[in-house]
Formats: C-alpha cells, sequence, structure tokens
C-alpha cells in the first residue's frame, strides 16, 4: 500500500513516524520541525485507513508493518529510525520482529507490547452516530458529539478527520466502519518473533497508565537495549502535551546511541 506521507528537512538521517488510533502525521506538524532543526530528514506518515493514505479491509499490524516496510523500501531509506506513538508504536514494534537489519533505532512512545483491551467504545458509537448528511457546518458536529465525549481537546483532535467532499457534503477521512468492526485489533499483543537487539527508548507520560512499571520485565524481555524515559505532567499524548520535553529526551537518546 502506498502510505500518504510529508517530508520535513532534507538533510540527516532518516525518521519515520507513525501516529497513533484516529490520528493523522498532522498531529506531528509542529513537533516535527523542532526534530528537523536538529538535524534529521522526517518523514511523517499517515497510516492505512487513516488521514489521506488508502482505505482498506484488513487493519492488523502485520500489515500496518508491511505497508511500512514498503514504504522505507519505496523511498530507499537508509538506516532509518522508527518512531511511533499508540498503535503507531505497535506497528513499529511490530515491524521491528519481522524485519530485522532494516533500521537503526526505535522510539515507542507511551504503548508497550502487551495486549490492551478495547477501550475506544464510547468514542467510536458517538462518531457513528453523527449523521454526516444532515450536518451544516463543524460547531454543529461538535455540539453532537459533545453528548458522547465532553473533553473539548478530544473532540476537536476528532473533529480534525472530518472535511467536506467535492460535492460539497461532510465525510471522515479515516475508514470509520472499519475501525469499527476491527477496533480490537488495536489493542492487540505485539508477538515475539525475536529478541530486538536495536536500540529503543521506550518513552511514557507520567499521568498515563498505558505503559506501567509491572510491564518493564515483558518490555526488557523483547528489546534487549531498551531505555525507558517518564516524562513529568504528561498523559497519554506526551508529544503534545510536553513538546519540549520530548524532543530534548528524543535528540538525547539519538545522539547518545550514535
Amino acid at each position: 500500500m502506498k502510505l500518504n506521507y510529508k517530508k520535513v528537512g532534507e538533510k540527516g538521517q532518516p525518521m519515520v513516524i507513525l501516529h497513533g488510533f484516529f490520528g493523522s502525521l498532522d498531529n506531528w506538524a509542529t513537533v516535527s520541525k523542532s526534530i528537523a532543526d536538529a538535524g534529521y530528514t522526517v518523514y511523517l506518515v499517515d497510516q492505512r485507513n487513516h488521514g489521506r493514505s488508502p482505505h482498506a479491509d484488513e487493519f492488523t499490524y502485520e500489515a500496518m508493518a508491511a505497508d511500512l516496510a514498503e514504504f522505507i523500501q519505496d523511498h530507499a531509506l537508509d538506516n532509518p529510525i522508527l518512531i511511533g506513538h499508540s498503535m503507531g508504536g505497535k506497528t513499529v514494534m511490530q515491524y521491528a520482529e519481522q524485519y530485522p537489519g532494516t533500521f537503526d533505532k526505535l522510539v515507542i512512545i507511551d504503548i508497550g507490547p502487551k495486549a490492551y483491551p478495547p477501550h475506544h467504545q464510547e468514542l467510536i458509537e458517538g462518531l457513528n452516530a453523527l449523521s454526516l448528511d444532515e450536518i451544516e457546518d463543524r460547531q454543529q458536529a461538535d455540539k453532537l458529539f459533545s453528548a458522547f465525549e465532553p473533553n473539548l481537546g478530544v473532540r476537536q483532535f476528532l473533529l480534525k478527520n472530518l472535511y467536506r467532499t467535492d460535492a460539497g457534503a461532510f465525510d471522515w477521512r479515516f475508514n470509520l466502519p472499519v475501525l469499527t468492526e476491527l477496533q480490537a485489533n488495536v489493542g492487540a499483543e505485539t508477538p515475539k518473533l525475536r529478541t530486538v537487539t536495536e536500540p529503543t527508548l521506550f518513552m511514557r507520560g507520567a499521568l498515563s497508565g498505558y505503559l506501567k512499571d509491572e510491564d518493564w520485565p515483558a518490555v526488557e524481555d523483547m528489546f534487549s537495549q531498551a531505555q525507558l524515559v517518564t516524562i513529568p505532567k504528561s498523559g497519554h499524548w506526551v508529544h503534545a502535551e510536553q513538546p519540549k520535553l520530548f524532543v530534548e529526551e528524543l535528540i538525547k537518546f539519538l545522539t547518545l546511541q550514535r
């Protein structure tokens, strides 16, 4: 699958960044500039069924890892750094297990290899409840969606995916039917196919519960060079909530591992 992407920077080691569930490459637009300024060529990528990338009935980490492999090959990326947040982190871990020797370092943000139970049901219910053919503007969509999601920030994040078609109607960038049907796949456990020996940074938010202390032994079992950094005053969206600290810790890790 040919994934949609945006390139930021023209010099330095290539870096591929993958977003999380219901996200898109736009989530990384601001932070990517700081990373590129530090001397990296950054590729922001929309995963399948998200953003402007193609839709498909298959939605598994094996498929998304294969998409990433195709992207790296198509763009002739030599020894890239791979970064993934949440669902994107799962894709990167799956890729690392399946495609050894094709990357330099990994950065996994606020997610672990363990299985996670489905926990997006209310959001998905709310998104499916919106009658797009009856919505006249984003303000109306936000008001209707607020009955399902009280957090304004979450609503704004999801409604960024709402766009007008050439016919003037609203539609979703993401593939809502497939994401609704296969939402359980997002939390699938990453299988251990090998021990990943490449340098790997796991970064978590201090206020997030996605990657817990008791999860760490299993992480170290799969990633022999795993390091853990906890970002203070941050929840699941580490790079958005604490962008300066995130970039500092990222560059520190990459510099020390040269």
